[in-house]
C-alpha cells in the first residue's frame, strides 16, 4: 500500500468516525428536547385524591357501653370448639393442621 493510499484511506475512516459522532451528538440533542418538552406538559400527582366523605360501612358490630344494653352482634365462634362442645356434635370450623405443621411435644425440665 502506497502512501498516497494510507492517507486516503485515513481520510475516509477519519469522515466515518467524525459522521458518526455527529450522528450521535444530533440524536441526543434530539432526545433532549423530546425530554422536556414532555415534562413540560404533563402535572405530577403524587397521591390520589380523596374522597369528599367516606361510605358508611355495613354490618358493623354495636357499640357496646357500660351499664348499657349488650351489642346485638352475636361474638365471633372460636375455630376450634372445647371438647365438651365436640362430643355435643359441634364441627369445628378449620380443619386438623397437616402433619408436617405439628411438632413434637415440649417436655417440661
Amino acid at each position: 500500500m502506497s502512501a498516497d493510499e494510507r492517507k486516503l484511506s485515513l481520510k475516509s475512516e477519519w469522515l466515518i468516525a467524525v459522521t458518526l459522532i455527529a450522528a450521535g451528538t444530533a440524536m441526543v440533542a434530539v432526545s433532549i428536547v423530546e425530554i422536556r418538552a414532555n415534562q413540560l406538559a404533563q402535572l405530577a400527582q403524587a397521591t390520589q385524591p380523596t374522597p369528599s366523605s367516606p361510605e358508611p360501612q355495613k354490618d358493623v358490630p354495636a357499640e357496646s357501653k357500660p351499664g348499657g344494653a349488650r351489642p346485638t352482634t352475636p361474638a365471633p365462634e372460636p375455630a376450634r370448639p372445647d371438647p365438651d362442645a365436640q362430643k355435643a356434635g359441634a364441627q369445628p370450623a378449620l380443619p386438623p393442621a397437616p402433619a408436617e405443621k405439628t411438632g413434637t411435644p415440649i417436655k417440661e425440665k
